[in-house]
């Protein structure tokens, strides 16, 4: 089988940005989701006015990217150049600003986005970092097929999540450290913008007894392939959540030393095991994760589910 690209993680210095809001619009910006090839999720963005464009939602991307076609498109030829940090790979590529990046009723200006193929990013216009989503909410509804990026007060607070999980933070990046799989503790990064997980090396070593179940190959947003073997986790406990029967490809990627996370077990948990839940709330803020059970998940107050059981 073959994964395309699972996710685009920046290493590339972008400071948060300015965000204005006009009074006549609403402080909650929701977003109807677009079904992208990939089941990744895509928001409409304008551009000084202009569009709107694709962009993929990517919680696990430091900074928003803007594919080359759109790029030209917009005339945005103020260029320089940066190392981009993609899972299979580090690149030097051209960057250029964005000024009036619009998501619903919130405008932003990017000082470095990455300027890569169309073709690395699915297809896509571009793909929404971290740097665009600081100090802000997002909500990834399964459900009603929706994405809301707003104050967490203005999303409802934290009602009707059945759990909460405290993350530290790393290069914006919230990281859940109470996690384990089959029973080894593992840092977990939830990612929009990854399709599959994906685990460290020292998580294989860890993890070395389980049973291949085949390879895998993907291609990052640099356009570099890699292969690893894929692995059965047989549980994920995130609190009181459980996953079972998770699928893990297993490589050495320098998302992980980004991310500070090379000495220790850390998986990146994609939008195959996220999908199971109802809700997934990333509080960048706050520093928390929240997680909103399936219906079958809260039996007799049990707050645990099983996938592909």
């Amino acid at each position: 089988m073959a994964w395309p690209l699972l996710a685009a993680l920046a290493a590339v210095a972008a400071p948060v940005p300015e965000t204005t809001a006009p009074e006549t619009v609403p402080d909650v910006d929701i977003i109807d989701l677009e079904q992208e090839r990939y089941r990744r999720m895509t928001v409409p963005v304008t551009i000084d006015g202009e569009g709107p464009f694709r962009f993929m939602l990517d919680t696990g991307a430091q900074a928003t990217v803007v594919s080359r076609d759109l790029a030209e498109r917009l005339a945005l030829f103020d260029r320089s150049q940066a190392t981009l940090v993609g899972l299979a790979s580090a690149r030097q590529v051209e960057t250029t600003p964005i000024e009036g990046v619009t998501l619903g009723s919130r405008m932003f200006y990017i000082r470095n986005a990455p300027v890569v193929e169309t073709a690395h990013i699915g297809g896509a216009d571009g793909i929404l970092g971290l740097d665009s989503l600081q100090d802000q909410r997002v909500l990834l509804d399964f459900v009603n097929r929706q994405v809301a990026v707003a104050d967490a007060e203005d999303l409802g607070g934290n009602r009707g999540y059945e759990i909460v999980v405290r993350a530290r933070q790393r290069l914006g990046q919230l990281i859940i450290t109470h996690a384990r799989l089959d029973g080894i503790r593992v840092a977990v990064v939830v990612d929009s913008g990854a399709q599959g997980s994906i685990g460290n090396l020292e998580l294989l070593r860890r993890f070395r007894h389980s049973r291949n179940i085949g390879r895998t190959e993907l291609t990052d947003i640099n356009g570099v392939k890699m292969t690893g073997a894929v692995k059965l986790g047989a549980e994920l406990q995130i609190d009181r959540a459980r996953l079972h029967n998770i699928p893990i490809m297993f490589a050495e990627s320098p998302t992980f030393a980004a991310l500070g996370l090379d000495d220790e077990p850390a998986l990146i948990l994609g939008m195959e095991q996220l999908k199971l839940f109802r809700r997934v709330a990333i509080d960048f803020k706050t520093r928390r994760v929240l997680f909103d059970l399936p219906p079958q998940a809260r039996i007799a107050g049990r707050e645990a589910f099983s996938a592909f059981r």
